[in-house]
């Protein structure tokens, strides 16, 4: 430790706030004190803090949720559990939950200068991507039934399928699954199936032998095979071709399989989670997905909730995500005023989580200090109301027409795109085929232009 380090310790009683913070100082460190789960989560958002070291029994906001609030908020800081011996079980439950180490009270000096020297060796200094599974961010009643459901499918091996809009986090979930399971040691295989060509999504899927096709230079294991013992995620899967659905429900069904090119029939033990944003009741009855194919996969249903069902989540999304990119940006520390939180809030999101999350990694790249306000929120909202109102009607900041060749490019390519996922009801393979371009360019284009 040195002398930069900062420490809060949280307790309602003020002898422990005393003593430790007296020993903390007689070190060379600095310390504060709070007396309650809230008054840390204030002293938290008005300075930096190395590490926090709570009591679990407190009125209020007590040491497990402010755990779980800073769990959630800011997976990067060592939070160090205090406890009575009648509730050391407590604590062992709350290392698990996130918590780095716990104290057992009265504690020793020694000991309690090392168990900060080890929580924060061992700390580290960039957030996961996302938060842990056990923990999907969102309190709502909609993001409840999530995480019970979650927890109830998890304990079997039936075949998932998971429905929701572009960016409500359908591969979180997934991973939930997998994670909670007893599959959790295996493997976790994912496979976006929109953004492979056909012939190049079967020898994904699949595998292949040694000569198989011009190029197979060399056998290759499909990702099927490579899920052996563990999960296999297949993201959009209403996007693949009747062909292959085939061969997918084969699969499904016997566990069993030929790489491309082989004679050899492979067994597989794998969980099979599968996502879609489209309705696929409606394609089986259009023919373009095999109605056995669709009940063999909806056998455990999740639907996941937009933004919009779950505004209450709004605000610690927005927390989270912006520890996440501020240790990512090398912007340490940076948090949410009350104003900007509510507009947030405020906000329809029709691009989802996914949407929130790029909104927030923005406002953290270019705020001027560390505290993120209401107008720096309104400022981007403009600029982003702004560039949308350019690209669709040709009008540039001066009010005056923009006839620039490239924003024309974009705006015409903006329209045909649209109006081909429009003339194919969505779908993107059809789509591809009116466009004239491979199923990975539409992908890519898509994304460029939001409108995945």
């Amino acid at each position: 430790m040195g002398e930069s380090e900062s420490f809060l310790v949280v307790d309602d009683d003020p002898a422990i706030g005393t003593v430790l913070g007296a020993l903390l100082r007689q070190e060379g460190f600095a310390s504060a004190w709070a007396d309650s789960g809230e008054a840390a989560l204030a002293a938290l958002g008005a300075r930096h803090f190395d590490a926090v070291l709570t009591d679990i029994k407190m009125p209020g906001l007590d040491g497990m949720g402010l755990l779980d609030r800073l769990s959630a908020e800011r997976p990067d800081l060592p939070v160090i559990l205090l406890t009575a011996h009648g509730t050391v079980p407590m604590a062992v439950e709350a290392m698990k939950r996130g918590a780095a180490d716990f104290l057992l009270k009265p504690f020793d000096s020694e000991e309690v200068l090392f168990v900060l020297r080890r929580a924060l060796a061992a700390s580290v200094r960039t957030v996961p991507e996302r938060p842990p599974s056990k923990t999907l961010v969102g309190a709502s009643s909609a993001m409840r039934e999530v995480d019970e459901l979650v927890r109830r499918a998890a304990r079997g091996k039936a075949t998932v399928l998971i429905r929701g809009e572009s960016g409500t986090g359908k591969e979180l979930v997934a991973r939930a699954v997998h994670d909670a399971s007893p599959r959790s040691q295996g493997p976790f295989v994912k496979l976006h199936c929109a953004a492979l060509p056909e012939a190049l999504l079967e020898s994904e899927l699949f595998g292949y032998e040694k000569g198989a096709f011009t190029g197979a230079a060399t056998r290759k294991p499909g990702r099927i095979e490579l899920a052996h013992g563990g999960t296999l995620f297949l993201d959009e899967i209403g996007d693949i071709s009747l062909g292959v659905q085939v061969k997918l429900l084969r699969v499904i069904q016997e566990r069993e399989f030929e790489r491309l090119g082989g004679r050899e029939t492979l067994r597989v033990d794998v969980r099979f989670v599968a996502a879609s944003h489209r309705d696929l009741e409606s394609m089986v009855g259009l023919g373009q997905f095999r109605e056995d194919l669709f009940y063999r996969l909806n056998v455990v249903p999740f639907r996941l909730p937009p933004l919009r069902e779950r505004s209450g989540d709004v605000e610690q999304l927005a927390r989270y995500f912006c520890a996440l990119h501020s240790r990512a940006n090398r912007r340490f520390e940076m948090t949410f005023d009350t104003r900007a939180l509510q507009i947030l809030a405020a906000q329809p999101w029709p691009g989802n989580v996914r949407q929130l999350e790029n909104f927030v990694e923005r406002l953290v790249v270019l705020a001027d200090g560390p505290l993120i306000t209401a107008g720096d929120i309104q400022r981007e909202l403009g600029r982003e109301s702004s560039i949308v109102r350019d690209e669709t009607s040709g009008i540039n900041g001066r009010g005056t027409v923009d006839l620039s060749l490239e924003n024309q490019r974009r705006k015409s390519e903006r329209e045909t795109l649209s109006a081909a996922l429009s003339r194919s009801g969505n779908n993107r393979t059809l789509a591809a085929r009116l466009l004239g371009i491979s199923r990975r360019t539409l992908y890519t284009k898509l994304e460029e232009h939001g409108l995945m």
